[in-house]
């Protein structure tokens, strides 16, 4: 709860939207409330031919006789009590005589001051007409119908505004924090993870804020407009209607931990959907290669399935709570009805020996006393969809915030210290990492790196070679000791700083569903179309793309699935070379080439890696003929050399 009352939070502060929601919700309310309330001069007066002014006038003074004929009546039973009466029985009966015409005096009273009160209201705005009068009436349940429908469509634009606002901001952070996540973390969560916080997650929540500040706010308010009318009319018969409020209560408390048990498994379900759709279609050439397409089939329809079934639950309890709020509306009303058609038949005050009015209910009293506990009823029905949405809201903040809250391992510093461009020089000062605390995959690393040096790094699969250069680009900080750049360790060094020093061409080429263009101007951003061609010339793929209709406008398709491998490398290339950084590392780059095109691109490396630190990872002798050092990885331990000694190996 803490968490959604975070979210709540974080919507006050668009406070103007939602005060002027609540003050829409609050005429809503009121209008509707008002609109039962003008039907009572219909069914009470006019219908009878008479005029409200001559009804409010005779109301004043019939309520006025019976005040002095219970004065007297009064008085003349407190001379009786005074005097003694032997007869016990009859004591007690005088008793209760005496305390009921109390009553009905202080009933009288009200109903002469609010006739009062009322007299010059009617007498300047009401007709003396009774058939003006229902036109009038009418008029104002009409007008008053469509200001209530304004207000109520104004006011959910508003809260549907500050939602989606909330929503939209959250899915920003959520993008955000995914990409200023370690590669630790975020492969925790992974994209099916991610997937679904920024879709599914975000709707709960906003579903949940619509549901608070809409429906939460509209839907008691006209609850409390008609109960107070209602007690207006007689407190006592509204408090008796309301005995079946606590057991409704216990069952909605009910209903409400099952609601949020089966929206938190909807959400789990949404993560493992999101999963098996996300790996099938993004590996769907190995699932076609090797005939796996019934054995994906059969997993998705697996967790569609189990989807389908937490739905149904979750359909199922939300169903359950529109009969039971409905009870207690059909509670409210159907004992209303008893009570009071028992009191209008017998023209009684009391019930069981309780007393309910001051005065014999009329009919039209008692009808409009119905109808405004009817009015209550109807947004106790909706307000079960308001609960509902609540509770989907709440646990779509609890998904949400603990990732919102996670720190990066990543710590950005504080007060950054600045290095001088280009650098000198990058030392690992024993540095030892391990992914899970178990296994140790750097051990003890004590190497160092010039500038304008260019490293190749080797050894067999699996040995550290790729967390090597992982942590020299900080994408993850070392379990223990430390790597500098000129002496200033990385974690006093701007991410932005860092990485801005950095071109890096992986072996899985990563390729956006853009043009050409777009994927090597990712490199940098402002270059112009010259830049980009003369990088895609370096990189040797100015030639295929010349070739294609569009040129550098073709679209390469999801993850570059349009070109070959070599292409794919090329043009990861022309953009590291782009980017014309002082660190340029190659992870197998050239692996997916061909033997003429790496005997091209060798030569272009061979030109742009001048005035640069080069980090190859590779096991191509072409490329080891680059390398001015060799770094050796086995299982943990590095060793460096000279390029020669290794060649002559």
């Amino acid at each position: 709860m803490n968490y959604f009352l975070r979210a709540l939070r974080e919507a006050s502060k668009s406070w103007p939207l939602l005060a002027a929601a609540l003050l829409c919700s609050a005429g809503v309310a009121a209008l509707w409330g008002a609109n039962i309330a003008a039907l009572f001069p219909i069914i009470e007066v006019t219908l009878k031919g008479d005029s409200l002014q001559s009804w409010n006038e005779r109301r004043l003074e019939e309520s006025q006789r019976r005040i002095e004929v219970a004065h007297a009546t009064i008085a003349d039973l407190e001379k009786r009590l005074a005097a003694g009466i032997p007869d016990a029985g009859e004591a007690k009966k005088s008793q209760n005589q005496l305390d009921t015409f109390r009553l009905s005096v202080r009933g009288d009273q009200a109903i002469a001051l609010s006739a009062q009160h009322l007299a010059p209201w009617i007498d300047r705005f009401l007709p003396r007409d009774p058939f003006k009068t229902v036109l009038l009436v009418v008029a104002f349940v009409v007008i008053s119908t469509f200001v209530k429908h304004v207000l109520l469509m104004g006011s959910t634009l508003l809260v549907s505004w500050v939602a989606m606002t909330i929503s939209r901001n959250i899915r920003l952070k959520v993008f955000d924090k995914a990409l200023a996540l370690d590669r630790a973390q975020f492969m925790k969560w992974g994209s099916a993870g991610f997937m679904a916080q920024v879709t599914s997650t975000s709707d709960m929540l906003a579903s949940g804020i619509t549901s608070v500040y809409g429906g939460a706010i509209t839907e008691p308010l006209k609850i409390m407009t008609c109960l107070g009318f209602a007690f207006m009319v007689s407190w006592r018969l509204t408090l008796a209607c309301l005995t079946l409020a606590p057991v409704v209560g216990f069952l909605m408390v009910w209903l409400n931990r099952r609601i949020r048990n089966v929206s938190k498994n909807i959400l789990s379900r949404s993560r493992g959907f999101h999963h098996v759709l996300l790996e099938a279609l993004n590996n769907v050439l190995t699932v076609q290669a090797y005939t796996m397409e019934g054995f994906e089939r059969q997993r998705f329809r697996t967790c569609t399935g189990d989807m389908m079934k937490t739905g149904m639950w979750h359909s199922f309890y939300h169903a359950l709570a529109n009969p039971i709020t409905e009870i207690l509306g059909i509670g409210m009303v159907a004992t209303s009805i008893a009570v009071g058609a028992w009191l209008v038949i017998n023209q009684e005050t009391k019930i069981f020996g309780i007393t309910m009015t001051d005065q014999p209910m009329t009919v039209p009293g008692i009808m409009i006393f119905f109808g405004f506990l009817i009015g209550a009823s109807d947004p106790v029905r909706k307000l079960s969809g308001v609960i509902t949405g609540l509770n989907i809201g709440i646990v779509g903040a609890q998904g949400l915030y603990p990732l919102l809250d996670m720190p990066s391992k990543l710590a950005e510093a504080v007060h950054p210290r600045e290095v001088p461009s280009p650098h000198q020089e990058i030392r690992l000062e024993n540095v030892s990492f391990s992914y899970d605390g178990i296994d140790t995959v750097l051990k003890d690393v004590n190497v160092a790196i010039r500038f304008g040096e260019r490293v190749a790094i080797v050894g067999p699969n699996g040995g550290g070679k790729s967390t090597l250069v992982n942590v020299i680009c900080r994408f993850y900080d070392p379990t223990q000791g430390r790597v500098l750049i000129d002496g200033v360790p990385l974690t006093e060094v701007a991410l932005h700083d860092l990485r801005g020093r950095i071109a890096m061409v992986t072996q899985q080429t990563e390729l956006f569903n853009e043009s050409i263009l777009y994927n090597i101007r990712y490199g940098r951003w402002d270059a112009a179309d010259e830049e980009i061609e003369e990088a895609a010339r370096r990189a040797h793929a100015h030639e295929f793309i010349s070739e294609f209709p569009e040129g550098y406008r073709t679209m390469v398709g999801p993850n570059g699935f349009r070109l070959s491998g070599g292409q794919r490398q090329r043009i990861a290339l022309a953009r590291a070379f782009l980017r014309n950084a002082e660190i340029l590392v190659l992870d197998e780059a050239t692996s997916q080439i061909d033997v003429d095109s790496e005997r091209l691109i060798h030569a272009a490396l061979s030109a742009y890696v001048e005035n640069r630190t080069v980090i190859m990872i590779t096991h191509r002798a072409s490329t080891l003929a680059l390398a001015d050092a060799i770094i050796e990885v086995d299982h943990g331990i590095v060793t460096k050399r000279p390029a020669r000694q290794q060649q002559a190996a």
